[in-house]
């Protein structure tokens, strides 16, 4: 059956694609083939500016350039030719050295650096260091902007929310209140932690031979410093450089990317079953769009399927987020093969997040506050003012603050006549029981406000 759309066994390639394109020409193989020629192109040039490899003479302009225009111009077609090499050497990496030296070809300044493609590398050299790009370029470009989308709608909703209250709901039940933007605020705080420790993230690769000793490089050059070369040209890439590894970089730095990565999906995971309540609650609306349908049998409904779709892809991202920092930092003896099929995955977790990360952004786009709904339920529990009146009491010494309130509200609901009732029968400073008797649920919120607009 053809590959389109409709015939895609994954969803990331058939009903979510439009929501990943980002991620294709990083996490595909076309991706992966393109990062392969861009470092195997890259190592070829520093060899040939190495002063100890005399053999290679430093690349003019001219071959410079097009050894440069392989990797920038590398398109579907020349990834179709590797595959097409591939299918002769039944080796990935092989064949996209066997793919540069055709695009050499006959060149009178390049035939002789023939051999010196791929020149003592090990296909490991050139994977991590391409997963490495993939990885850096992802967050660069698709993930961080993807989370500053999210964070800044929640931003807004923080601020012009900032002093709107809302009943607190701890155990599920009414608590003392809060604001509306100091909810959302939280959830800012939280990422904007965790995008620090993203961004920070530096992802380390390798370039030192079949079980990391160098011991190709060294017989045949044994003057040049090739741990410093290494270093070097790692560093360039805008890589950091793993000194001490086996035939495979330990992948540690991918699994604390995945790792950081899951924390955001947790987050967002946390605010997409909130939200999903509080539009049960009916604390907001959902925007109507003409045409949509909720339910194949019930007219009515205005499901919150953006946050229940959101919730389901973030859950898929962190489930193999978490067997990617599981399984990736471990490798039988100098080297096994389970990381090369385990990091062809990587674009399904990031690409699952970043279904997440749209779904949400549609969602929190649709919301509309309902503030009647809101202040409706904050008039029917006025027992949350028990911690106020208990707290004030303790100030002044009065006996059994805590006991009193106890009796007087748990379990059962109180009017405000009844709480302003034993209000007056305390024996507080006169301004102490003013302050009590004009506090309602509403303007019981302390420095929600406050707090809501300092992110």
């Amino acid at each position: 059956m053809h590959l389109e759309p409709l015939t895609a066994i994954s969803p990331l390639d058939g009903r979510y694609a439009s929501k990943v394109d980002a991620l294709r020409p990083i996490f595909s193989e076309y991706g992966l083939m393109q990062r392969r020629v861009q470092v195997e192109i890259a190592w070829l040039i520093a060899l040939s500016d190495a002063p100890g490899i005399v053999e290679l003479a430093p690349f003019k302009a001219t071959a410079r350039a097009k050894l440069r225009q392989i990797a920038t111009g590398f398109s579907v077609a020349g990834a179709t030719r590797i595959k097409t090499i591939e299918a002769t050497t039944n080796h990935d990496v092989k064949a996209v050295e066997y793919f540069i030296k055709e695009c050499i070809g006959d060149d009178v300044e390049l035939k002789q650096a023939r051999e010196f493609v791929h020149f003592a590398c090990t296909s490991e050299d050139i994977n991590n260091l391409s997963y490495a790009l993939i990885l850096r370029d992802a967050r660069e470009q698709v993930l961080l902007t993807e989370l500053d989308r999210v964070t800044a709608r929640l931003r807004e909703l923080a601020h012009v929310n900032a002093a709107l209250p809302m009943l607190s709901r701890t155990h599920g039940q009414t608590a003392s209140p809060t604001t509306l933007g100091k909810e959302m605020a939280n959830v800012v705080a939280r990422l904007e932690r965790q995008r620090a420790g993203l961004a920070a993230i530096t992802i380390p690769a390798k370039i030192n031979g079949a079980v990391g000793n160098f011991n190709a490089h060294a017989i045949a050059y044994p003057e040049m410093d090739w741990r410093g070369f290494s270093q070097r040209f790692v560093e360039a890439l805008g890589l950091q450089w793993s000194e001490y590894t086996t035939q495979i970089e330990p992948h540690d730095g991918i699994a604390e990317l995945c790792d950081a990565q899951r924390r955001i999906d947790t987050i967002l995971l946390d605010l997409a079953r909130d939200l999903w309540g509080y539009i049960s609650l009916g604390y907001f609306k959902q925007t109507l769009k003409a045409g949509e349908v909720g339910s194949s049998t019930m007219p009515h409904k205005v499901n919150p399927i953006d946050f229940e779709n959101a919730e389901g892809n973030f859950g898929i991202a962190n489930a193999l987020l978490e067997h990617f920092s599981r399984k990736l930092p471990i490798s039988r003896w100098q080297r096994d093969l389970t990381d090369s099929t385990t990091l062809r995955a990587l674009g399904e977790a990031f690409g699952h997040a970043v279904v997440g990360f749209a779904s949400l952004a549609k969602g929190l786009g649709k919301l509309e506050v309902n503030a009647d709904r809101i202040a409706a339920d904050l008039d029917q529990a006025w027992e949350v003012l028990a911690e106020a009146v208990q707290t004030v009491m303790r100030r002044y010494g009065l006996p059994q603050p805590y006991e009193q309130l106890k009796a007087l509200t748990r379990g059962k609901g109180i009017s405000q006549a009844t709480l302003q009732q034993f209000i007056e029968s305390l024996e507080l400073p006169a301004a102490a029981k003013q302050r009590l008797l004009a506090l309602t649920p509403a303007t019981y919120t302390g420095l929600a406000a406050d707090l809501a607009r300092g992110v």
